[in-house]
């Protein structure tokens, strides 16, 4: 049996989701079955989700496993103080987000398992995502034509990484594209807040007064199991990508960064090596990377300080959707 058949049984054990493809585990990085539910006046459909309007290929949309909703995701949910918080360790990986004063963590081990949480923060509604396989923690403003949409897990992947849907019009979006890729809201675009991908330990010491994303879930689901187990340390990819880059490992560590109609990835075995913040230019405007190599963290501000949106991802998602990145080298001394 190979990683990715263990893997599949692994979370469908514990998911009670049906076996993807029928009653097969499709071996992803060889061969993905796509399945398409219906052909007809309206086009094609997958997971119950028409096709037939879309900015991407077809054949770059894949059924990931689950059907729609299988991974639920979660709706103004439960959090509970950070002395409340025994179930995480400090080494543990949390997403921080401080928005309008207060500071949220949400914790991997839980969004391993739901990847979508819809929330508001400091009064502004946003959609906290996850995608296990890219590795990409990234939070959205959620107000859409000035009213606050609801996003779900759509059981879809393009370029391996997450489809989410919203539940208005059932259009598709793309997490690394940070727009709708189908459906009525087509081409709408993502507003993506800074968030922190960092250690429980480090966040809780920087916001004492954070609230944490409770396991009272409302589904049964094992916190402490990690379903994606020995995944990131693999040059294995479970679903192809249109492109790839040889000049990293494909998990190493990015933290990518857009700014000025270009894009940047920062390695972090490179960010490790540097003794000082890296002072750079992306376009025409100035960055700042910092990183943290005891708790593997970097951010990226402007001169002043102020966060600067960005995304820690592995190196082949980063890629796939930003084939025309540029890849930080410090200067030779």
């Amino acid at each position: 049996m190979g990683d990715y058949e263990r893997f599949v049984k692994r979370v469908l054990a514990v998911n009670r989701w049906g076996p993807p493809c029928g009653s097969r585990v499709a071996l992803a990085t060889s061969c993905v079955i796509v399945v398409v539910s219906a052909i007809g006046a309206r086009g094609p459909v997958m997971n119950g989700f028409d096709l037939t309007k879309r900015s991407i290929a077809l054949d770059q949309i894949v059924a990931g496993g689950p059907p729609r909703d299988g991974i639920p995701a979660l709706t103004d949910p439960t959090f509970v103080p950070a002395s409340s918080a025994a179930f995480l360790q400090d080494d543990d990986r949390v997403i921080g987000l401080q928005l309008n004063g207060p500071a949220r963590a949400y914790p991997i081990k839980i969004l391993n398992w739901h990847e979508v949480v819809n929330d508001r923060v400091g009064g502004a509604p946003v959609v906290v995502t996850y995608c296990p396989l890219c590795g990409t923690g990234m939070v959205f403003d959620a107000l859409i034509h000035d009213r606050r949409a609801l996003f779900g897990v759509s059981g879809l992947l393009s370029q391996s990484d997450v489809l989410l849907y919203d539940r208005d019009t059932e259009s598709l979006w793309s997490q690394l594209r940070q727009e709708a890729v189908t459906g009525a809201r087509i081409g709408t675009r993502l507003t993506l807040l800074p968030a922190l991908h960092t250690t429980w330990g480090a966040w809780r010491t920087e916001h004492p007064e954070t609230l944490v994303l409770s396991t009272d879930t409302g589904h049964a689901r094992d916190y402490q199991t990690d379903p994606y187990r020995g995944y990131a340390s693999t040059p294995r990819l479970f679903f192809d990508v249109a492109a790839r880059d040889s000049r990293l490992h494909p998990k190493e560590w990015v933290l990518g960064v857009e700014r000025g109609g270009q894009t940047k990835a920062y390695p972090f075995s490179v960010l490790e090596t540097r003794d000082a913040p890296v002072c750079d230019r992306l376009g025409d405007q100035p960055i700042v990377v910092h990183f943290d190599p005891k708790t593997r963290t970097a951010r990226a501000t402007d001169p002043n300080g102020r966060p600067i949106p960005s995304v820690a991802a592995s190196w082949f998602a980063w890629y796939a959707f930003h084939p025309d990145t540029a890849i930080y080298r410090p200067e030779p001394e």
